[in-house]
């Protein structure tokens, strides 16, 4: 089968991996001038930084990714995933701080009963909630096609958690009177652009997935990832093409029979989307009724001289919100930083910073700013995939498969959603359904 996959973002590149190694003629179309989307890195005067993702939780979805299109991901890193000590610290605006493990239990009560006596077990049983959501959200909906269209397909137990109306915010407003619990149980969700009075109360199963699996790094950062990947396409025989728009799908009797470009149309018996769909005309009208979730305000800063020391990730709980991430590589001497702004931003990020007492604006040597418009039109569309807007938005979601015919979809715009292991598996379940030559 001709397959053609539009944009070489984690989800495209995973989904031609996969699809080549089921023995399918496959093409790889993308935009920009290189592949990568939110996973390539940022370069300038010798400091590189993660564009986005800096860490995986779930590492099994990537070495799921790389075991089913080839060799394993262990082997080729020449060493495995590392697993984070600290996922994060959160400061407050009291002056409090906590340092949050993954992957221990144990290890998070005793974090936040450093926090204040009795937090670490209210903190647990809170967490404790999510256990028998992420089994029904693993069994039914992240390692399996879903279709919420056909009328009885969606699982009983899944219909009737999606239908739960109370809100993250409203659950986090019961379950803690301590707000610094509230702000750490929050921050994922919050980080990536949405309000928890939209956000289902269902979606807080992060939590758990932290404590459960904890938080891995890929050695030498997340461009590794990128890096491997194309060497597996070129492995597999993917035809791949940089620097070519997608200006539409091509119907025939109301299935997709091609992808027009500026340059002509590319024929095919199956396309995976791994863009925006709003950016196909064909697609748009399907999720007219969903909205990006915005990215942060970006700084990539590169620092020479003595700066913090600093855990895998800060994040600074007042207005605006801030988080840095110091796991950048750097010329010798030197620091490579990434802060990210959320909220009301009225001045510069690292002058927001120096309030905090971390001030490293004498150390900049080069850094690179970039808007939320600056990083949707790098990688046409958001990296943080689809705006919560309520509990009915996980439906309107479309992929692994499409209301067209011959079309699927994959990335963070897709089912199951966005972040690393959720873009990966959205692969998994495209190639799934398209199943083997």
């Amino acid at each position: 089968m001709r397959i053609v996959v539009v944009g070489g973002g984690l989800g495209g590149m995973a989904a031609a991996a996969r699809l080549a190694k089921l023995g399918h003629e496959v093409a790889l179309l993308e935009a920009s001038g290189r592949l990568g989307g939110a996973l390539a890195p940022v370069e300038q005067d010798g400091y590189r930084w993660d564009a986005g993702p800096t860490s995986t939780l779930l590492p099994a979805a990537l070495r799921d990714l790389f075991r089913k299109s080839g060799r394993a991901l262990e082997k080729e890193l020449e060493s495995d995933l590392e697993p984070l000590p600290v996922l994060r610290e959160h400061r407050f605006a009291d002056r409090t701080s906590v340092l949050l493990p993954g992957g221990s239990r144990a290890g998070q009560i005793a974090a936040f009963d450093a926090l204040g006596p009795g937090l670490g077990e209210t903190w647990a049983t809170h967490v404790d909630v999510y256990g028998p959501v992420w089994d029904v959200l693993r069994r039914h909906y992240v390692e399996v096609p879903w279709d919420p269209r056909t009328k009885g397909a969606v699982p009983k137990e899944l219909d009737s958690m999606f239908n739960i109306r109370e809100t993250l915010h409203k659950r986090l407003r019961h379950a803690f009177r301590d707000e610094r619990l509230a702000l750490v149980a929050g921050h994922p969700a919050v980080a990536e652009g949405h309000d928890l009075r939209n956000v289902p109360s269902w979606v807080g199963v992060t939590a758990y997935l932290e404590q459960c699996f904890g938080g891995w790094q890929v050695p030498g950062g997340m461009g590794r990832v990128v890096e491997l990947l194309t060497a597996r396409l070129e492995t597999r025989g993917v035809r791949v093409r940089t620097g070519l728009e997608v200006e539409d799908l091509v119907l025939r009797e109301g299935r997709a029979v091609a992808v027009r470009t500026a340059v002509g149309d590319a024929d095919a018996d199956a396309v995976v989307v791994a863009i925006d769909p709003r950016r196909l005309p064909v697609l748009a009208p399907h999720v007219e009724r969903t909205m990006p979730a915005i990215p942060p305000v970006v700084s990539h800063v590169g620092l020479a001289g003595d700066v913090p020391d600093l855990p895998h990730e800060l994040v600074i709980h007042e207005e605006p919100l801030l988080t840095v991430r110091p796991g950048g590589s750097a010329p010798e001497g030197g620091a490579a930083w990434t802060i990210h702004g959320r909220g009301k931003i009225a001045e510069d990020l690292l002058d927001a910073l120096a309030r905090h007492r971390l001030d490293v604006r004498e150390n900049v040597v080069t850094r690179v700013d970039l808007s939320p418009r600056d990083q949707v039109e790098q990688w046409r569309g958001s990296p943080m995939g689809v705006l919560w807007q309520g509990r009915g938005t996980v439906r309107r979601r479309i992929g692994p498969g499409t209301p067209v015919p011959g079309v699927y979809a994959a990335g963070a715009h897709t089912a199951p959603g966005a972040g690393v292991p959720f873009v990966t598996q959205s692969a998994a379940l495209v190639a799934q359904l398209i199943g083997p030559a």
